[in-house]
């Protein structure tokens, strides 16, 4: 048998985890090796040795038919290769495992990245960011599909919905792009008034749709 997959390209509900079993493990994966050390920190106390914290690229996971199932949520999108991605995920999963994932899909955040991009443009910015390659991929739907069961998935359901995020003032605004969308972009600019500049000027324009300081997921 083949691993299955459920691949939802949309903001996951808090239930889409599942609850685990009292006896499970779980393996905890992220890039960042700081984000691994203060998930280990954090969770250690109550999980014990039921949970183990990996610093790993999901293009190179160390693992093979490792998993009984994989659970992912705002990551995919932030990687590049998808055919790779789905391989390796596909080979660390046991004989009929399963993938449940969310993440950015279609034309996700399309206003704010022509935005970005025509200011990235400008004199101001264009010396850091004029070809800077966008570090996102937002595949549709049934382009998902397709990769998945390129991967060797089977029972492929892959789907996309609004979700959009809107913000209660210009300053939450500011600090939502700055933190979750944004960071890429900004560790290029030189210095921090250009940050704050770069921000300021998005913030600005976003201020007039309608509703104001709304991301389009």
């Amino acid at each position: 048998m083949r691993p299955r997959c459920w691949l939802r390209n949309r903001k996951a509900h808090a239930s889409a985890a599942g609850k685990s079993s009292p006896t499970g493990q779980v393996v905890a994966l992220d890039v960042s090796r700081n984000m691994v050390s203060h998930a280990r920190e954090t969770l250690r106390a109550d999980f014990g040795s039921r949970a183990e914290f990996v610093a790993a690229d999901l293009l190179h996971l160390p693992f093979r038919a490792a998993f009984d199932g994989i659970f992912s949520t705002a990551s995919f999108h932030w990687v590049l290769d998808h055919d790779a991605l789905f391989r390796n995920l596909y080979t660390s999963l046991n004989p009929n495992g399963w993938l449940h994932a969310q993440c950015g899909g279609g034309p996700n955040l399309k206003r704010l990245r022509e935005r970005v991009q025509a200011l990235s443009e400008t004199a101001d910015f264009s010396r850091w960011l004029g070809q800077f390659r966008e570090p996102w991929f937002f595949a549709e739907a049934h382009v998902a599909a397709q990769r998945l069961r390129s991967a060797g998935f089977i029972d492929v359901d892959t789907n996309t919905e609004q979700a959009p995020f809107s913000a209660g003032s210009s300053e939450e605004f500011k600090s939502y792009l700055r933190t979750f969308v944004l960071h890429r972009h900004l560790s290029l600019l030189p210095d921090k008034a250009s940050v704050e500049r770069f921000l300021q000027q998005l913030t600005e324009e976003c201020a007039n749709d309608n509703p104001p300081w709304t991301l389009d997921y």
